[in-house]
């Protein structure tokens, strides 16, 4: 799947993340630059410091050193180049983050939990805000749970609104997490069905995941990230099928099957 507009979104520039007094190099010089309409899949050893990287992106992980770039705006530092103080909860709205887990608020209905943000930081009314999230729960097939609370829903379908409620907030690009590691095998396809939706319609995404299924037919640049580093970069034909490092090679021989 070639992207056509090659306009950096978020540079990284040598990002190191450091524990331990520098025993353990979770992240050890990274450099990339992820483009418009990218859906750049990283894959890697559990480990590795895919996790690591991803969290980088909107500072859950401070780095211990190097830049983040997001939209031309330094996001490490903690002024801007002409001496104002960064607002760092201004970018992170831009940039939208699903995980592992679903992290939706239990005590409230899913529609509650998709009005939630809009209202609070965008301002929103509460009727622009139910008519948004409405619309993004059809997106998906859930607009018929929307008065139903989270403990009512299967895991794939939590997902599937803990993607639509980061959509709500119209961020400039989606962080993905593992988003399919913690779901019953059958939930997988439905939730990957809205990831591949949301890729062709020209969302720039970041998944870290497992699904090599879904890194092969979705992304259109695949990182393999292992102790720390890029050891390898390309598009799913030249990773998949021509693996040049010996460690990548390794890699794909334990995962494809």
């Amino acid at each position: 799947m070639e992207k056509q507009d090659n306009e950096s979104l978020i540079s990284v520039r040598e990002l190191k993340k450091y524990f331990n007094d520098g025993e353990i190099k979770a992240l050890d010089g990274i450099t990339v630059d992820i483009n418009k309409g990218d859906v750049m899949v990283v894959i890697g050893p559990s480990g590795g410091g895919k996790s690591t990287f991803l969290r980088s992106l909107n500072l859950l992980e401070v780095p211990t050193s190097g830049q983040i770039i997001f939209e031309g705006v330094d996001i490490t530092k903690k002024k801007s180049d002409d001496g104002k103080k960064l607002d760092l909860p201004l970018h992170r709205r831009k940039i939208g983050m699903v995980f592992q887990h679903f992290n939706l608020f239990p005590h409230k209905t899913i529609l509650q939990n998709m009005t939630l943000a809009p209202m609070k930081t965008k301002g929103l009314s509460q009727a622009e805000a139910e008519e948004k999230a409405l619309a993004l729960l059809e997106r998906v097939g859930l607009k018929d749970r929307a008065d139903a609370y989270p403990s009512q829903l299967s895991g794939g379908q939590k997902q599937r609104v803990a993607i639509v409620r980061a959509l709500a907030m119209e961020p400039d690009v989606m962080l993905f997490d593992e988003p399919t590691s913690a779901l019953d095998p059958e939930m997988v396809g439905e939730v990957l069905a809205v990831m591949k939706e949301l890729a062709k319609s020209g969302m720039t995404m970041v998944v870290v995941t497992h699904e090599m299924g879904f890194a092969k037919e979705v992304g259109n640049r695949i990182l393999f990230i292992s102790e720390g580093k890029i050891v390898e970069e390309g598009t799913p034909d030249q990773i998949f099928n021509d693996p040049q490092s010996p460690r990548l090679q390794d890699f794909l021989s334990k995962v494809l099957i």
